[in-house]
């Protein structure tokens, strides 16, 4: 079973292997596939481990595709007296600023003051201080009110002082995932979506496998592995609870709101404290599109939904927006998309504030299964590593002389990629690594130009159809690109072209593709738009 270093690990080859050597002992199993078991997957593959990664849905499906896609240290953590979290995040994002351009970029935040706000200006001001220190830059500047309204136009005038620009970054999450999961790949990994995890396979009162159903024969069949390593984020409870009923994990929702650049054309973050709670809110562009989040409150539905915005988290958003740009109230005709994230936060204790719980990870060891959960987004590495330093007490890792780049150095110049856009060849690269030239190369006529003002293009559905185990149109249009939270309708206008890759790269038929789209549009229905009770009547 030797890895492709293009196309995802193949589900049907895998399984075939599978069978044919009787379940061959892997190394590490990781359940999850969103960032955490993305990273920690790069990190087993790079010290050598043979390794499987096993997504009961698609990759990035969950808190990993709905974050508020910022690299970032964390301002309200320092502020909070956090500073381990803080520093290890700034170091990451240092990190991955360098790592992948294109992908991962620097971007301003301007943090508005109000006079009566609290915290203040020098208290604001000392934090940001300080934050720089920590990651090592100087990069933060008061500007005065005048500026700050030249510079976000329609920026309501009253009671502001001005802003603190300081800088942090901003990234597309499932394109990192899958940049991780690409890299491990090419290296030798093993990832497969749509692969539920049935059950924990138990010898002895050791966790020594998992128990998966073969799509052949529907039996269950028996994976073992020396280590396995439970990386599903605000389920990892449901798994860890088959050997231990203790509760440490807290699910949080945080929502956003998609608008059109044009609606509120901002260049840069604009960082403000809501009035009705004083809680941290962004304004920020994102992949062409203008987007406005998050919240945070306890989610209870069933994690096994999808999740999303609620009515009163519209009009709390857009109650935000409208208290910064009060000329133009948003509308619902104003609001392109949804979407709603769940983040697996370690506490239980569901009397406290939900914006004053930490951020930081844990790691469990129950009867041989390692179980993570919490984090950040930006911390991925040193999550992987406290996973290695706990894996490799009982398996050390094979012996290599040294260990490979995190990210594969791309052979070719922006410039080159796509002479007449450097900008946009840098965006491939940073997406697609050494790949992005082959991409470019299967490019029809017309494929690489960015649609309606979006930052993605058809030759990257023509792609992820090829090479990026796409099951369902809704991972194409929702995860392998954002099409379909960046375009009116779920993408509606594109769908002729998306038909034709389809039929062309995966086969389908035209009954197939009628099915998958109308399952996709019930979807985007359902999760990522506006709930159906939302009016313009949002409290200002």
């Amino acid at each position: 079973m030797d890895a492709n270093p293009v196309t995802f690990s193949n589900h049907k080859d895998v399984f075939s292997g599978l069978r044919k050597y009787n379940s061959p002992l892997w190394d590490i199993i990781i359940i999850g596939g969103g960032i955490t078991g993305a990273g920690v997957l790069r990190e087993a593959v790079r010290r050598g481990y043979r390794c499987l990664l096993l997504e009961q849905q698609d990759f990035s499906w969950g808190s990993s595709s709905r974050s508020s896609k910022m690299i970032h240290g964390g301002l309200r953590y320092l502020a909070a007296g956090d500073w381990r979290l803080t520093r290890e995040s700034l170091t990451e994002r240092e990190r991955l600023l360098k790592e992948l351009p294109g992908l991962v970029e620097r971007i301003d935040y301007y943090l508005t003051l109000k006079r009566g706000q609290r915290p203040g200006r020098l208290a604001v001001g000392l934090l940001l201080a300080l934050y720089d220190w920590i990651a090592k830059i100087t990069n933060r500047q008061f500007v005065v009110a005048d500026a700050l309204i030249a510079h976000f136009s329609g920026l309501t005038s009253t009671r502001l002082i001005g802003a603190y620009r300081y800088t942090d970054a901003m990234t597309d999450d499932c394109r990192l995932v899958l940049r991780l999961l690409q890299e491990s790949m090419a290296d030798g990994g093993y990832a497969l979506n749509y692969t539920p995890v049935e059950d924990l396979l138990i010898e002895n009162a050791m966790v020594t496998g998992v128990v998966l159903t073969d799509p052949e024969t529907q039996a269950p069949l028996n994976v073992r592995a020396h280590v396995v390593v439970n990386a599903t984020g605000a389920w990892a409870d449901h798994l860890r609870n088959r050997i231990n009923p203790e509760k440490r994990i807290r699910p949080l929702r945080g929502s956003h709101l998609v608008i059109a650049a044009e609606r509120a054309p901002v260049k840069d973050v604009l960082a403000f404290f809501h009035h009705q709670d004083n809680r941290g809110v962004y304004i920020y562009p994102w992949e062409g599109r203008t987007v406005i989040g998050t919240t945070d409150l306890d989610h209870n539905a069933p994690l096994h939904h999808e999740p999303c915005i609620s009515q009163d988290e519209v009009e709390y958003l857009c109650a935000g927006f409208n208290s910064q740009f009060r000329d133009e109230p948003l509308k619902r005709s104003d609001i392109i998309s949804t979407w709603a994230g769940v983040r697996p936060v370690i506490g239980a204790d569901h009397t406290k504030n939900p914006s004053k719980e930490r951020r930081d990870h844990a790691i469990w060891q129950d009867q041989g299964l390692v179980t993570v959960s919490g984090g950040k987004l930006t911390t991925f590495r040193p999550i992987a590593l406290d996973i290695f330093k706990t894996i490799g007490q009982r398996h050390p890792a094979p012996s290599r002389q040294s260990l490979p780049p995190m990210f594969g150095v791309p052979n070719v110049a922006p410039d080159r990629l796509i002479p007449n856009a450097p900008a946009w060849g840098q965006i491939l690269l940073g997406r697609y690594g050494p790949h992005a030239e082959k991409l470019v190369g299967i490019a029809r006529d017309h494929e690489l130009t960015p649609l309606s003002g979006s930052n993605f293009c058809l030759a990257e559905c023509r792609w992820a159809a090829r090479h990026e185990s796409i099951q369902h149109l809704d991972d194409l249009l929702l995860r392998r690109t954002r099409l379909g939270l960046l375009l009116p309708d779920a993408g509606a206008e594109i769908f002729p072209e998306i038909e034709k890759i389809c039929s062309e790269e995966l086969g389908w038929s035209l009954p197939q593709w009628t099915h998958e789209r109308e399952r996709y549009q019930a979807i985007y229905q359902r999760y990522y738009s506006l709930p159906t009770e939302f009016h313009d009547n949002a409290e200002t």
